[in-house]
Formats: structure tokens, sequence, C-alpha cells
């Protein structure tokens, strides 16, 4: 049987964490900042860990890091 392929959008999105949790950056930061506030835009700043509930269809799609 072949190697499954990744998704690789999902591939370029979320990353693994050393303990096994997935990593996504926050959305809606891209365009349009100027209606939000500062404290909302230095909110999505950084990355947030993926809920359990979506990490498990994370694994479908993106089985090589596992």
């Amino acid at each position: 049987m072949p190697k499954m392929k990744s998704n690789s959008g999902a591939a370029k999105r979320f990353s693994k964490t050393g303990s096994g949790k997935w990593k996504r950056n926050k959305a809606f930061s891209s365009h349009i900042l100027t209606k939000k506030s500062p404290k909302r835009k230095r909110n999505m700043r950084g990355t947030e860990l993926v809920s359990s509930a979506d990490a498990k269809s994370l694994e479908r799609l993106v089985p090589g890091r596992g």
C-alpha cells in the first residue's frame, strides 16, 4: 500500500509541539486592520493550541507528523 499523502494546505498551517499538541496561527490579522482596536490586534499575534476535538481530524490530514 502506498504512503498516505498529507493535505499540503494543512501541513503549512499547523505544526506539532514537543508534547504532541497541534499549534496554529490566529485568524483575522492580515487586512482591514484600521477598524480593529490595538488590543484586538495585539491579541491576534502569536500562536494558539488547536482544541482537542479538532486535533483528531488533523491527525488524518497531516499523517506524517504524528
